[in-house]
C-alpha cells in the first residue's frame, strides 16, 4: 500500500507537500515520518501498553495514529503550529468515529516543545528534527529532570538524525547509544534514512 492507502486505512489525512510554518530559525518545516520508515523501525523495537510515547513536532498527528493502532501504546503529540494542531485533532474525530478499540490513549497537546512539562509516565520520546539543536537541548534537560524526580529507563529515538542532536546526547548527557535501524531500501540512498535509540538507565 502506497501512503494514501495507510492514510485511507486508519481514516486520517497526513499526505502532503512540506510546510513552513515559522520563520524562526529554530523550527524546522513540517514532514511526516514515511510510513515504510514506521513499519520498518517497529519490526526492530517494541512498544509496551505500560510505555507512553510522546512525539515532538507530531505535526498531524501520523505517529501517534500509527503506534495506536498497531501497538495499542498511550501517544501524546505535542505541536506548536495552530494550523496542524488543528488538523491532528480533525484526523483524532475521525479516528475516533472508526476505532474499533478505545482510544482514548491519544492526546494532541499544543505549546512550545521546551515548555511542555513532562509527566512521569512519560518515558519515549520521538523526534523527526522537529527544531534546532538549542531546543533539543532544553527538552532533552527537561527530560532528565524528570528522570531525577521520577527514576525510569527512557529511551530517545531519533529518526533522520543530525549531527548536532548526536554530539550532544554523546558528550554532554548520560544517554547512551544503543541501537541503529536503517530503512531497507532508502538507506542505500540516503544515510540518512535511519533511526537512532538513545537510552537513559536507572542507577541500580
Amino acid at each position: 500500500m502506497n501512503e494514501t492507502d495507510i492514510d485511507r486505512l486508519l481514516h486520517i489525512k497526513t499526505v502532503g507537500t512540506l510546510e513552513v510554518l515559522n520563520q524562526s530559525v529554530h523550527y524546522n518545516r513540517y514532514e511526516a515520518t514515511p510510513y515504510q520508515a514506521l513499519d520498518e523501525f517497529f519490526l526492530d523495537y517494541e512498544l509496551k501498553n505500560t510505555d507512553r510515547v510522546v512525539d515532538f513536532g507530531s505535526g498531524k498527528g501520523r505517529l501517534p495514529f500509527y503506534i495506536n493502532y498497531h501497538c495499542h501504546t498511550p501517544v501524546i503529540g505535542i505541536e506548536m503550529s495552530n494550523k496542524l494542531h488543528r488538523e491532528a485533532l480533525e484526523n483524532l474525530d475521525d479516528y475516533m468515529r472508526k476505532a474499533k478499540y478505545k482510544i482514548h490513549s491519544i492526546t494532541f497537546e499544543k505549546c512550545l516543545a521546551q515548555e511542555y512539562e513532562i509527566k512521569a509516565r512519560d518515558n519515549v520520546f520521538y523526534f523527526f528534527n522537529p527544531f534546532s539543536v538549542q531546543i533539543f537541548m532544553k527538552v532533552v534537560e527537561n527530560i532528565l529532570q524528570s528522570a531525577d524526580q521520577h527514576p525510569r529507563t527512557i529511551d530517545l529515538i531519533l529518526y533522520y538524525p543530525t549531527t548536532a542532536y548526536i554530539q550532544f546526547l554523546e558528550t554532554r548527557t548520560t544517554f547512551e547509544f544503543v541501537k541503529e535501524v536503517k530503512v531497507s531500501g532508502l538507506y542505500e540512498r540516503n544515510e540518512n534514512e535511519r533511526f537512532l535509540i538513545f537510552r537513559f538507565r536507572v542507577n541500580e
